[in-house]
């Protein structure tokens, strides 16, 4: 099974909202997740980001691939150096 940190989009139509989840990469975009670790709001100025650092660092340490705009995410955060 090939786990990957996504995000998972939330929100009404032109006002996105989205919540960082751990998920199976065969599953969808919007579909079934093992867990959620936090969420980012790019509306507000400056966009909010909140991820719960301990269960980040627990799904990396177990081999699970950031996608590239979770990646940029967790090195917000300092959660990935």
């Amino acid at each position: 099974m090939a786990v990957k940190i996504r995000l998972r989009r939330m929100g009404q139509k032109k006002a996105p909202f989205y919540r960082v989840v751990v998920a199976d990469s065969r599953y969808p975009r919007d579909g079934r997740f093992i867990e959620e670790i936090g969420y980012y709001n790019p509306l507000t100025n400056p966009a909010e980001i909140k991820i719960d650092a301990d269960k980040a660092s627990k799904w990396l340490g177990q081999g699970a691939q950031p996608t590239e705009t979770v990646k940029s995410l967790l090195k917000k955060s300092d959660i990935l150096k």
